[in-house]
């Protein structure tokens, strides 16, 4: 029977077909939403999606769903917790539309300072005013914060730091490979700013991180870009910092924006002078897309050929697990099994385990991490099957 691949988001042609190639049975289905996944995905045993919301109705409809690929960065369209009750794999393709999205963060920067969105509807409603667009201060010698330095914060400091701008940054983690200045606090940060841009993923900590306190630390005129996650900002406090500083924002992204590719728009936003919105089109140029959609490719292969999942994003990070187990054996049948009856019968919970061979195909070694001890009896009888090398046993 074929793998089950349904692909819910515009994916480029070319990478269907070479999905196809592995004899998949692959539905490409682009124009799906949240509301149609449940009924679509039921059958299905890997699902790709780029914007489209994979809720938890459909992760529990969905009986056969192995493997979740998100075909971009960031997963917070996906019900994580539904997928680790189900114990479905979710990967994504980290650092594959960093570009795309740098490009348009410059982008929206340098709209912001020159008003070009206001140039061009001036122009277009037939109305010449060169003298108030003549006005622009220019970005040269001007101080940038960079909030998150990951992949896409990075190439934005590159294209920033060509431009002659003093670029400063802000990270969850440590900064690492990039020549800027790292400060420990935002109120350290946010008042030296010229411009803000933020790349940063929706999480509890990051939740609404632009309040009216970060607001209040920025100067009058700050320009400040948006083009990670609107959960980010503090929209109520955005306005206000507006109408009080005149503070000039871009955002290509924001709360309760439409799922669908076209349609009507309805937004607070809409007849503010001082917001540029962007349709939620950071990481959408064909390099972006075909470079993604290579990767969504790969992963799918190398699950398929070897059952590793390239970029598993719900695998724990740190387990409960209190001790390793080390076992050393010939590459027999029935060893392993005889090890593991020994560590059921001390009703030992198994956190991880991982057997790997040695190059000629004679030894093993099988290493495991276990939530309590294994007793000095238990280690004897493991000792006593004569294709065991060795064992240890160590608290971790």
């Amino acid at each position: 029977m074929k793998v089950k691949v349904l692909i819910a988001d515009k994916f480029p042609d070319k990478y269907v077909e070479e999905l196809k190639s592995f004899d998949l049975d692959v539905e490409y289905s682009p124009k799906l939403g949240e509301a149609d996944l449940p009924i679509a995905s039921k059958d299905k045993d890997i699902l790709i999606v780029r914007s489209t919301k994979v809720n938890g109705k459909t992760i529990n409809s969905a009986k056969n769903l192995n493997l979740i690929i998100r075909a971009g960065a960031g997963v917070n369209n996906i019900d994580i917790p539904a997928a680790n009750n189900r114990g479905i794999y979710v990967a994504n393709c980290p650092g594959k539309n960093s570009v795309a999205v740098a490009e348009l963060t410059i982008g929206l920067m340098i709209a912001l300072d020159r008003r070009i969105p206001d140039n061009v509807m001036d122009f277009k409603n037939g109305k010449w005013n060169k003298a108030e667009y003549s006005k622009a201060d220019g970005l040269k010698g001007k101080t940038l914060g960079i909030i998150g330095l990951g992949n896409i914060g990075k190439e934005v400091a590159i294209r920033a730091i060509s431009f002659g701008m003093n670029v400063y940054g802000k990270d969850i983690s440590r900064i690492e490979g990039v020549n800027i200045k790292d400060f420990s606090e935002m109120d350290q940060l946010l008042p030296l700013c010229d411009v803000i841009t933020i790349h940063l993923p929706a999480t509890p900590k990051t939740k609404n991180l632009f309040n009216k306190e970060m607001f209040g630390y920025m100067k009058p005129n700050t320009l400040l870009i948006n083009t990670s996650r609107p959960s980010v900002i503090d929209e109520q406090a955005m306005l206000e910092a507006i109408k009080e500083k005149n503070i000039r924002v871009a955002l290509d992204v924001f709360n309760d924006e439409p799922e669908g590719k076209t349609g009507e728009v309805k937004s607070i936003f809409k007849d503010n002078p001082n917001i540029y919105v962007t349709h939620h089109i950071g990481a959408s140029t064909v390099q972006a897309q075909n470079a993604v959609a290579e990767e969504t490719v790969n992963i799918v292969k190398h699950y398929l050929h070897s059952g590793i999942i390239d970029h598993w994003v719900n695998r724990v990070k740190i387990t409960d697990a209190k001790y390793q187990l080390v076992v050393k054996h010939f590459d027999k049948p029935g060893v392993l099994a005889s090890i593991l009856d020994v560590i059921r019968q001390g009703n030992i919970n198994i956190e991880e385990i991982e057997n790997v061979i040695f190059e000629g195909g004679v030894a093993a070694c099988c290493t495991m991490k276990l939530m309590s001890p294994v007793s000095i009896e238990m280690l004897k009888q493991m000792n006593e099957n004569p294709d065991v090398l060795s064992v240890s046993h160590v608290f971790i």
